[in-house]
């Protein structure tokens, strides 16, 4: 492997590209190359073992572009396929999402805290064990929240009044919390919305900048952090039609950063 070697980051569909936008942000000497397979698109509500085998294909195709390391963008893909994916592939460091439960968890004790995610990785084993370290001193509030994921591949977030609609609809389960989690990345592209919709004492939380920390720390424990000049980006998606939108957001998302 080789500094100037791409990192690989992967997503169901067009939600990991909120994280790709933190690594531009925050490795802007990285070279990145994207997958988002919206044609199969949404894996929230797919059986494990079919979310598990898209992962091991993608994975499979990033390796053939030399990836140095390689992004789960998907809090779904981690919590079904992080662990065997590691164990497939030890040579190369993998790093997953989850729920950011624990950073918002150290904020205030107790409090509460509604952990927006998909149906799946609400009811996969690795977040229960996720909240049962923390339910004990804080009240969880688990809300699914499949319409956020879909609006994204519709390219439907200029659709101001559907937005919010959706989003009111999915606070309105949130009665009382403290914390707002947003544990997809899909959900990302909702931020600035969704802050000027709940109390400006709500604070709401994602882990993008911390695996983007992450990120940063393993490459460079083995000297691969590319320091050469600013990192280009590649885009693919499973489904051609999404290209054009797949660089519309990313613009999006890099506009929130200047």
């Amino acid at each position: 492997m080789k500094a100037n070697d791409p990192i690989g980051v992967f997503d169901s569909g067009l939600g990991g590209l909120s994280v790709v936008a933190t690594l531009r942000q925050m490795l802007p000497y990285e070279n990145i190359v994207y997958f988002g397979d919206s044609a199969r698109n949404p894996y929230g509500t797919k059986p494990k073992q079919q979310v598990r085998d898209y992962c091991f294909e993608i994975v499979e195709h990033l390796k053939q572009k030399s990836v140095k390391a390689i992004v789960i963008a998907c809090n779904t893909a981690t919590s079904v396929a992080a662990n065997d994916l590691r164990k497939q592939y030890p040579e190369l460091d993998i790093i997953g999402m989850e729920p950011a439960l624990k950073p918002a968890a150290t904020m205030k004790t107790p409090s509460t805290i509604a952990v927006w995610a998909t149906d799946l990785t609400l009811k996969e084993e690795k977040f229960k064990h996720l909240m049962e370290r923390y339910e004990q001193d804080h009240t969880i509030i688990r809300v699914a929240c499949p319409k956020l994921v879909e609006l994204v591949e519709q390219d439907a977030l200029d659709q101001t009044e559907l937005v919010d609609r959706v989003l009111q609809g999915y606070l309105d389960q949130c009665q009382g919390a403290e914390f707002i989690v947003l544990g997809c990345t899909h959900f990302l592209f909702y931020k600035e919305r969704l802050l000027q919709l709940i109390d400006k004492n709500v604070q709401v939380i994602d882990g993008n900048a911390g695996t983007v920390n992450r990120v940063r720390f393993l490459l460079d424990q083995k000297n691969l952090l590319n320091q050469d000049e600013e990192g280009n980006l590649s885009i693919e998606n499973s489904d051609s039609t999404k290209l054009e939108l797949s660089e519309k957001l990313v613009k999006k998302m890099e506009g929130k950063h200047e």
